[in-house]
């Protein structure tokens, strides 16, 4: 991912009014991110509970997308659907994201199941917890990053589209 300064992102996003946009906190550690070995960035905002942020590079630019946090966890341990984490370190939460368009004008939202702490880019880095003799994990690791980015790219493009669901 290309590094971005806080107002690139201010004016990447989509789906959010201006004054959401103008209430957006940083994470404290913004400015330490390492971008280059993220395939998104995602931030709880400090002031605003059960409020989150998404940047992903596109073609075009990058994307910002405002995620509302639901406000009860999964009952049991949940997988994060971006990441497939087995080992569930993280807690997966379940986050909305207002459709881009006339669905989002009418209410419509996309949900998906993230890590909590938005830690995918490194879990899908870890060695898997056991592995045969010979196997190349370098072609493991390398296959978890290109998924992470299609599943990522693929919600996006799912919150962009204008298309009400059927």
């Amino acid at each position: 991912m290309d590094s971005h300064t806080r107002t690139q992102i201010l004016g990447a996003f989509h789906g959010a009014t201006r004054s959401e946009v103008k209430k957006v906190t940083f994470a404290a550690d913004f400015d330490d991110v390492d971008f280059s070995r993220l395939e998104y960035y995602g931030w709880a905002d400090p002031k605003i509970p059960r409020r989150a942020y998404l940047v992903v590079d596109r073609p075009d630019g990058p994307v910002a997308l405002l995620l509302n946090r639901a406000a009860r966890t999964p009952r049991g341990r949940a997988m994060c659907t971006w990441c497939n984490d087995v080992n569930l370190a993280d807690e997966a939460v379940l986050y909305a994201v207002r459709r881009g368009g006339a669905a989002g004008r009418k209410g419509d939202t996309v949900g998906t199941l993230i890590c909590a702490n938005f830690g995918c880019s490194r879990n899908v880095r870890q060695l898997p917890p056991a592995y045969h003799r010979g196997t190349d994990l370098e072609a493991i690791r390398a296959q978890r990053v290109e998924e992470l980015q299609r599943t990522v790219h693929a919600f996006v493009d799912k919150v962009l589209g204008t298309e009400s669901p059927i």
